[in-house]
């Protein structure tokens, strides 16, 4: 999939002139992209669109105009875009009772080695981001990778192969299919030039 560049980056006065229609497109992209894993975990799958959002909106939020500083605002969030033939997900650990966030996090540690992806039968570890771990401690956003490969990429987009995400960490246990419309906008970012 291809990189952001600062030509894709409206301005500030532009995108507020645009902020409305396009928010409310990725909110109706992202629907389907968003999987529920048990109680717990969401991962949202981004493509080029979602993070584009999320850059306008981090530069409008910031106020930010300077070239450089939209310069390293797209770097950082260009681990984010899928690599040819994968994958990417804002995986987000939700815990609504607060005074409880921190020891429920404390018994995931370990869950970067957990997560996969089925796709009929292969098994696609997730590749988490390294810089958002501690040894002993992990965040409540994760940024994670699915690398398929063409093979797989072609076979997720086969109605018959069943995919489902896993979970399969000793404190929690969980999977999900990917089918319908999840399927078809996450089989879309697989192509080639999606």
């Amino acid at each position: 999939m291809k990189k952001l560049e600062l030509s894709d980056v409206l301005d500030l006065v532009s995108y507020e002139k645009v902020r409305s229609e396009f928010r409310a497109r990725i909110i109706e992209l992202k629907r389907p992209r968003r999987i529920q894993v048990g109680d717990r975990l969401t991962f949202v799958f981004e493509n080029r669109d979602t993070v584009l959002f999320q850059v306008q909106e981090m530069t409008r939020a910031e106020r930010i105009v300077e070239e450089e500083e939209i310069r390293s605002e797209l770097e950082s969030y260009h681990e984010l875009i899928p690599q040819e033939y994968g994958l990417s997900a804002t995986l987000m650990i939700e815990i609504t009772d607060q005074k409880n966030v921190r020891p429920e996090l404390d018994r995931l540690v370990g869950i970067d080695e957990q997560v996969c992806l089925e796709i009929g039968g292969e098994v696609v570890q997730a590749e988490f981001d390294p810089k958002q771990f501690e040894e002993d401690r992990i965040s409540a956003v994760q940024y994670v990778r699915f690398p398929l490969g063409r093979e797989l990429a072609e076979r997720f987009g086969m109605a018959s192969t069943a995919v489902a995400l896993r979970v399969d960490h000793p404190n929690y246990r969980a999977s999900a299919p990917i089918e319908g419309a999840s399927r078809a906008s996450l089989a879309a970012d697989l192509l080639p030039d999606a």
